[in-house]
């Protein structure tokens, strides 16, 4: 892969932050499962990532309580076609310490990994194949989004506006 793409845009309401954490559940859905998928959530407290991955669960059918794994660290969700596997490293004191969370055995075909606070494992994590950063912007929030992968090219490739996101451009910009 030569460049990344990077996206980015505002998201007016915790709706757009939803919104945007459906559209990514629905592209992966579509993914062939040949090989894990690595995304990255970054940003400060508050700032929508556990609200991102909570609508991506529901939009994959999930119906049951989705936590911020800020405790207990890892999260396991198992669906039909894959498991999403949603990991919040923020009280991970090195990289070391993600042979215990079990992430070598979520780098195997078949699983989806979401984790926040991606910055605490270094490279032990590999290149994600999507970064999307939240952060505060006014009374809203703002999302950037890029590829480390071809995969991650198409996803963005893919994505549109939310709806809060008024006329701006949400196309990949290169």
């Amino acid at each position: 892969m030569a460049e990344s793409s990077r996206l980015s845009a505002e998201l007016g309401a915790e709706a757009d932050t939803a919104a945007l954490g459906a559209q990514l559940a629905g592209l992966v859905a579509r993914t062939d499962r040949a090989r894990p998928v690595l995304i990255a959530l970054s940003g400060p407290l508050g700032a929508g990532k556990t609200t991102l991955v909570r609508s991506f669960l529901r939009s994959l059918g999930h119906s049951g309580a989705v936590r911020s794994p800020t405790y207990t660290l890892v999260e396991v969700y198992e669906f039909t076609a894959f498991n999403v596997a949603h990991l919040d490293l923020y009280r991970l004191g090195d990289d070391s310490e993600l042979e215990f969370l079990g992430y070598r055995d979520f780098s195997e075909s078949g699983w989806v990994v979401i984790v926040e606070w991606p910055e605490r494992a270094g490279r032990a994590l590999g290149t994600p194949d999507l970064t999307v950063a939240l952060d505060y912007s006014g009374t809203g929030r703002s999302v950037v989004i890029e590829s480390g992968t071809d995969w991650g090219e198409a996803v963005i490739a893919n994505l549109t506006a939310p709806a809060g996101a008024g006329d701006q451009d949400f196309s990949p910009r290169i």
